[in-house]
């Protein structure tokens, strides 16, 4: 029997154009039906007669914008020009903070084609380029400009190798330079000009076998190439392939070279060396522009399974190196007089890392405003403010938690929609729905996390906190243990520590929940709820004295804090949890933290 063969995808070689509004968002909220009814207008009279002109056609509105294909690349850029000069004149006359202004992206790809709507990866990379140009100006890809050279008499400017959210290999893009009645501040997506180099851009140089022993050389570069396949998986990341990494093997060349002849920001470095039956990995982070060590640290296991230890070596090297990317990025960010998106948002992360305080959190929250203010479309940002809006409304540190979680569903379902596949968001949402007591969802959406991301230490730890709301406090310290095994100095290793100890005075385990806490502030200080398990901890044992020095000190960091907080936090667990929180309600009372 002969089965139906099924429908044949139609694909086709398309120009596709991207567009959208700059400021949308906020044009809307300043004024809801005089910004739609301006952008009918223009639509209407500006773009859609320019488009169908020039043999291409509207695929679909996307609310603040639209997509087109055109059978070529000359007349879908000979269209964005002439649309964007006319829109200019139709606004010429309103107020600046008034004015609607598009972005547009050009490629070339293989689309496949659907009635109303088109698909494919050079739909994707339209998108982004969209989203790197600045407000009236266009943005292509060098498929694009590949085939519109000699045929335009206008100028473009090289953005150089650009890496794209979402996108797997870095785009060569194009600005194109309007007249002088158009904008003249070129893009700058990857740093201060468009000639920088990519942010987070590495290249993992070959290790070095120290041991003498030639049979060590396929572990040394097994090292290199899971650190390197690691590393490609950080968002935001751009990391030299191994194949060309390994032409520098064996080579004493300056690093600095070695950055301009990749065009790479940083550079990763190291050996391994067997002693007897330890493996010592040292590693060093070196900025490929001056020369200088950033970062270095040294691995030592002992000798058991090459292959087991080879992964939990790359887990702890990416792991740590991601935080330290981030603290250099933030440094860069600090230093450009005209920061983007992406520069506050890794400025938003710095300061998430120094501590999980209120000012510290705001802080981190204004940049991620910021970031989103400047790329709505930022999903790194949107996922991280989500992250820091549930951290405001479930550490004790608001008495309006339910607004901050409220905010943090909203962004994180935002980003979830927008990037299926972002590990952190996955977290994120777990988070939520632990917290909901919504355990199976919760624990569901951990596993995803750490199916996209195998380094996200963070997903074990909330998998340990479902267990301690479901009142096994008991179990929680495994999963802890699991995530300081693939990551024992991470920057949220305090809160970890903290996630042990009051899992440790639910079961009334009080000394070993002091030792948490006390390793915690060990670990970083700023962190009031750690000072105050502390000190419910110390109650409990009977050490008044030491316990409200504890409670003292958790009060300089969060003035604001009180034992009704705890009482009336939004999480809801079963009645072993319950008790426990009673338990440490009771150490604060004793601790001498005031009730209200």
């Amino acid at each position: 029997m002969v089965q139906d063969r099924p429908d044949r995808i139609e694909r086709r070689l398309s120009a596709i154009l991207a567009a959208d509004v700059s400021g949308y968002s906020r044009l809307m909220h300043q004024e809801e039906e005089a910004t739609h009814a301006k952008l009918m207008t223009l639509l209407a009279q500006g773009v859609r007669p320019v488009i169908a002109e020039h043999g291409g056609r509207v695929v679909k509105n996307t609310g603040d914008g639209f997509l087109a294909e055109f059978p070529s690349a000359v007349e879908a850029v000979r269209a964005a020009i002439q649309f964007q000069a006319r829109v200019r004149e139709l606004t010429n006359g309103d107020p600046e903070d008034k004015r609607i202004a598009f972005r547009v992206g050009v490629n070339i790809g293989d689309i496949i084609v659907e009635p109303h709507d088109i698909f494919g990866d050079g739909v994707n990379i339209a998108a982004r380029l969209e989203s790197v140009a600045e407000p009236g100006g266009i943005c292509i890809s060098s498929a694009a400009y590949d085939q519109i050279q000699g045929k335009l008499d206008d100028r473009f400017t090289d953005l150089g190798e650009l890496i794209l959210k979402n996108i797997g290999r870095a785009v060569r893009a194009y600005a194109v330079v309007l007249d002088e009645s158009g904008p003249v501040k070129l893009p700058q997506p990857a740093g201060s000009s468009p000639s920088s180099t990519p942010r987070r851009s590495l290249v993992v140089l070959p290790f070095a076998n120290l041991s003498r022993d030639p049979e060590q050389d396929y572990f040394v570069d097994g090292v290199t190439g899971s650190l390197t396949t690691d590393l490609s998986r950080i968002n935001g990341s751009f990391v030299i392939g191994q194949h060309t990494a390994f032409t520098y093997k064996g080579k004493l060349m300056d690093v600095r070279q070695i950055g301009r002849e990749l065009n790479v920001r940083y550079a990763l470095e190291g050996s391994v060396q067997r002693c007897e039956n330890r493996l010592r990995v040292n590693v060093q982070l070196i900025d490929a522009k001056t020369g200088n060590h950033l970062w270095a640290d040294r691995f030592d296991k002992p000798i058991a399974d090459l292959l087991d230890m080879q992964d939990e070596i790359v887990a702890r090297i990416a792991r740590t190196l991601d935080a330290q990317l981030i603290a250099a990025e933030a440094r860069h960010a600090t230093r450009m007089l005209n920061p983007d998106s992406m520069d506050f948002y890794f400025q938003g992360r710095h300061s998430v890392s120094k501590g999980l305080t209120p000012e510290y959190l705001k802080g981190a929250r204004d940049s991620f405003e910021s970031a989103l203010a400047i790329d709505p479309k930022n999903v790194d940002a949107m996922s991280w403010m989500a992250s820091v809006e549930a951290a405001l409304g479930l550490l004790f540190l608001t008495d309006h938690p339910h607004e901050h979680l409220k905010a943090s569903e909203t962004m994180v379902l935002k980003a979830l929609r927008l990037a299926p596949d972002h590990a952190w968001a996955h977290f994120t949402l777990a988070m939520l729905l632990i917290c909901a007591n919504r355990m199976v969802q919760g624990v569901a959406e951990c596993q995803r996390a750490l199916a996209l991301d195998r380094n996200l230490a963070d997903a074990h730890v909330m998998m340990g906190i479902a267990k301690y709301y479901q009142g096994r406090g008991a179990d929680t310290e495994s999963h802890v243990n699991e995530a300081l095994r693939l990551s024992p100095r991470d920057i949220f290793a305090f809160h970890w520590m903290s996630t042990a100890g009051f899992a440790k005075l639910q079961i009334e385990a009080d000394s070993e929940a002091a030792a948490w806490f006390a390793r915690g502030i060990e670990a970083n200080g700023n962190f009031p709820n750690l000072h105050f398990g502390y000190a419910a901890a110390l109650a409990l044992l009977g050490r008044l004295d030491d316990a409200q020095v504890a409670a003292k000190t958790g009060l300089a960091l969060d003035p604001t804090f009180t034992i009704r907080r705890v009482k009336d936090a939004p999480v809801r667990g079963e009645a072993g949890f319950v008790a426990g929180a009673k338990r440490f309600v009771k150490g604060l009372y004793l601790a001498g933290v005031p009730e209200r």
